[in-house]
């Protein structure tokens, strides 16, 4: 299987998924860091959401997007992949 980078870098040598990803690239930013954090840690969703006491669809939810995760949540997600919450907000470029 492969690991996240190289099948989003395949994915995106699509111009037709490049076009989407980069009109939600926002969206798509949050679900990404969550994917990401569960993939480093060897995890499954179905784990993490033993370790953050909620369901896998939930779970799953957070990770598609089709939740806003709460500040609480996301602080028990990073504490059941192990890892450290970072919140940034960055300047657009030619802002």
């Amino acid at each position: 299987m492969k690991n996240f980078d190289d099948l989003k870098k395949k994915l995106l040598e699509r111009p037709d998924i490049r076009s989407e990803y980069e009109s939600l690239a926002e969206e798509f930013s949050i679900a990404e860091t969550l994917i990401r954090a569960r993939s480093e840690a060897n995890m499954t969703q179905e784990q993490v959401a033993e370790k953050m006491q909620t369901s896998q669809s939930y779970v799953a939810k957070l990770e598609s997007g089709r939740v806003s995760p709460s500040m609480k949540a996301l602080q028990r997600y990073a504490a059941a992949t192990g890892a450290k919450l970072k919140i940034s907000l960055e300047h657009k470029a030619g802002a």
